[in-house]
């Protein structure tokens, strides 16, 4: 059999055979030390992270003896993953979103929390190796990848994305590949190559214990000859004897102490233990909740439906919705909207509670205002679900209750005012609750809450152009939340509205300290820098905003555009053609390809992608006065002239324009149009001395007439 080349820099990807058939085909390839024992990448192990957290685990310990300083600048990664490890490495950027008590949650983390926190593993990873002294590459064996969570789909792909595998060779095996429609498949088909698999042979017998006790522990996961063995044992005990192995394997789990064991191994077996209800459906809405908390969306589906499945909803409605908010906020969350509303509609047919018939109420209008796809959208329907929401809420007996939720529901109602284009009466609804609640509750009393009320009224603020009242209210929720990011991106982002470019970087670097690696704000503060003039740094952001995330658009863009004006024409190209890879229809990348290909001399290519670009996007300036640039080049000055006619229409105030299109009118015999335009241009840009030099030689012409 023809074998790979493993000897070369490379990551791979093995698949099929059992455990020990790829154990095998890995220790007979030439690749280089271990960093650690191969890791189990099985959901059913530890749920979300099972993979990366036994990664950090092992490196954490070493690395805070010899670089403290690394461990502390990833503490919210390591944490999020390993939580064990607390006693360890505090957290220092804790914010009011995760202290929040449960009945006081208003405010999760973003879809994108899971991404971002596989970055800043990958980073604490690669700076990991060299503090830890290894003087050459290593190797991390990663087994049943194809059983990994979404979490460790992310990590894993990120990790063969953006580690040289010069440093670190990654091996990803599995029975199967990966599921193609998961993060992981295709980082492997494009950062990867096969390594065929070595059959190991027939194992001698080995195992030692009682078969069924084998497979159960080892959580069912033992393949191969002796795992069939294991198996059939198992399934041929009584179903009472086989629950009692589960609680005994359970009572074990349980004893280690290991948080991230009841996010996976634990709650498998008190599904399959003596006494179901009892033990794991509160294990199971724990991990939903710790989950749901932290922005494990995926994991709080698969605990939901499991919990779900475990409770008679007829019988015990009130459980069976517990598990229902998670499941349905989680599944909003990700876009699986239809789903979402099926669990809503659900509930309501199952429960009479008022409480439950509000809170349905809510979540289907934040689906047709919020989560839904844009043609999916109904904002009328969205605003009559929150008026029922609100009405129900002004009959809670609790002071507490009545005001929370009619305040929570009313800011629903004003993000539905906002879309319905009427930001006046979201104003007059937001700053309602904050008032009412100011009023009714203590200072203490739904802190998280409260300031996100007033971090959306300084969005509405925004919105209406009283940007002093919008910054007033984003310094009382820094004040009171000063570890969200979210705050000083967006407080930056009106800072830079308002001219105020060194406070607008202030806030932006502030928001980078908080959080994982968090591409839209290093892409805020490149683009920032390239208006101040920071060219290198601008580059630098969008350089590592597209190593964090390979699709971002825009990135590609204002990248390409720097290569541009540095006449870095081969970079420049290839930038805009993977944005294009990514979104066929960018009438700015088009453009760059076309500027690119004229500035090589290819006019006609160029020409061809400016008319690309004006098809994407008739009132594109740039690509409308880049193909007039490329047509006066191939001698055609009429046909460049119509198209700055047109870019001089559309953005009449720019000096440049004008000064081009006076060029042409020269060139095509129109002096007094050229005049006409150069006397306009001087007003727009006094200072540009080309203007002022051509001007002057024209009026000294005499005129042809």
């Amino acid at each position: 059999m023809q074998q790979a080349d493993a000897a070369l820099p490379g990551h791979w990807k093995l698949y099929g055979g059992t455990r020990r058939d790829r154990a095998a085909t890995v220790d007979g390839r030439p690749l280089p030390p271990r960093l650690l024992p191969p890791v189990d990448a099985h959901r059913r192990l530890r749920g979300p992270y099972t993979a990366a957290g036994a990664v950090v685990r092992a490196l954490v310990p070493d690395v805070l003896a010899v670089a403290p300083d690394l461990v502390r600048r990833h503490d919210i990664e390591i944490l999020s993953v390993a939580p064990e490890l607390a006693s360890v490495v505090p957290h220092s950027r804790e914010t009011l979103t995760s202290m929040a008590l449960p009945a006081e949650r208003t405010r999760f983390y973003a879809r994108l929390r899971t991404t971002r926190i596989a970055g800043g593993l990958v980073e604490f990873v690669r700076d990991a190796l060299p503090v830890l002294g290894h003087d050459g590459p290593r190797c991390l064996v990663a087994e049943n990848v194809d059983h990994a969570e979404h979490t460790d789909e992310e990590f894993l792909a990120a990790l063969v994305r953006r580690i040289d595998p010069a440093v670190l060779t990654v091996v990803l095996c599995g029975a199967h590949a990966p599921d193609p429609g998961g993060a992981l498949a295709p980082a492997l088909d494009r950062h990867t190559a096969p390594l065929p698999l070595t059959e190991a042979g027939t194992a001698p017998e080995t195992a030692e214990g009682e078969p069924a006790w084998r497979w159960v522990a080892a959580e069912g996961l033992l393949d191969g000859p002796d795992g069939e063995s294991a198996r059939a044992a198992y399934e041929a005990l009584p179903a009472a004897e086989r629950a009692a192995l589960h609680d005994r394997r359970a009572a074990g789990l349980r004893e280690t102490g290991e948080f991230t064991l009841t996010l996976g191994a634990l709650p498998y077996h008190l599904e399959r233990g003596s006494d179901p209800a009892a033990e794991a459906v509160p294990a199971l809405w724990a991990a939903s909740d710790h989950c749901l908390v932290n922005g494990f969306f995926d994991a709080v589906v698969d605990y939901g439906r499991r919990g779900q499945h475990l409770v008679d909803g007829r019988a015990d409605t009130g459980q069976w919705w517990k598990f229902g908010v998670q499941l349905g906020l989680a599944l909003s969350i990700l876009s699986r909207t239809k789903e979402a509303e099926a669990v809503y509609d659900e509930a309501r047919l199952l429960s009479t509670d008022p409480a439950v018939h509000m809170a349905c109420a809510y979540s289907t209008a934040m689906l047709y205002t919020r989560h839904n796809d844009p043609a999916d959208r109904d904002e009328k329907k969205a605003k009559a679900l929150l008026n029922n929401a609100i009405a129900t809420a002004s009959l809670l007996p609790d002071r507490v209750a009545r005001a929370f939720q009619s305040a929570f529901y009313k800011n629903g109602r004003a993000l539905v005012e906002v879309n319905l284009g009427d930001p006046q009466d979201a104003l007059r609804l937001v700053t309602e609750c904050i008032d009412d609640l100011d009023r009714r509750l203590t200072p203490d009393e739904h802190r998280l809450h409260r300031s996100v009320l007033k971090n959306n009224r300084a969005r509405v603020y925004s919105i209406l152009g009283r940007l002093d009242d919008a910054l007033a209210d984003y310094a009382v929720v820094i004040d009171q939340d000063p570890n969200h990011a979210e705050h000083y991106l967006e407080r930056g982002n009106l800072l830079r509205r308002l001219g105020r470019a060194e406070e607008a970087l202030a806030d932006y670097s502030r928001a980078l300290s908080l959080s994982p690696p968090f591409p839209e704000i290093y892409y805020n503060r490149g683009d920032l820098r390239l208006s101040e003039g920071d060219v290198d740094g601008a580059l630098a952001d969008f350089s590592y905003v597209i190593e964090q995330d390979p699709e971002f658009t825009d990135a590609y863009i204002n990248r390409a555009g720097i290569r541009l004006e540095a006449g870095d024409l081969d970079a420049a190209l290839a930038d805009a053609r993977t944005g294009l890879d990514l979104d066929p229809g960018n009438a700015h990348l088009h453009a760059a390809v076309g500027r690119a290909l004229a500035e090589r001399g290819e006019l006609a290519e160029a020409e061809a992608a400016y008319d690309r670009a004006v098809e994407a996007d008739p009132e594109l300036v740039s690509a409308l006065s880049g193909r007039a640039a490329a047509r006066y080049d191939a001698g055609r000055p009429r046909d460049a002239l119509l198209d700055l006619n047109r870019a001089v229409e559309l953005d009449p105030k720019d000096a440049a324009l004008r000064y081009n299109r006076a060029f042409l009118h020269q060139e095509t015999g129109g002096r007094q149009e050229a005049l006409a335009d150069l006397e306009l241009a001087a007003v727009l840009d006094p200072e540009d001395p080309e203007i002022a030099e051509a001007l002057t030689a024209l009026r000294g012409e005499p005129d042809a007439a």
